[in-house]
């Protein structure tokens, strides 16, 4: 048995990734086109868009093997502002 040789995949990982974030843009491009609204909707398309910003800074930026403060700093980055919008669409539903 040969261990130096590579192992083969049928999809890498981050081709798999790029497909996830397609996706999602798809998804988000049709709730926008079909008109769709609401608070659900919203924190819906919201989530969404944090989903892709942590795909991205895990796969396309490289912090998914990082320690210590820089993997922090992406998921800090997408938390404060998310949970801020968050608070302003569900204040902005309830009153």
């Amino acid at each position: 048995m040969n261990t130096t040789e590579p192992t083969r995949q049928l999809i890498r990982p981050c081709t798999l990734v790029y497909a996830v974030l397609m996706l999602l843009t798809l998804v988000t491009w049709g709730i926008g086109r079909a008109g769709l609204s609401g608070l659900g909707v919203s924190l819906l398309v919201l989530a969404f868009a944090m989903l892709k910003g942590q795909l991205i800074g895990d796969w396309f930026m490289g912090l998914r093997g990082v320690r210590g403060i820089w993997r922090w700093v992406v998921v800090i980055w997408l938390l404060i502002p998310g949970g801020l919008i968050s608070l302003a669409f569900i204040l902005s539903y309830r009153g």
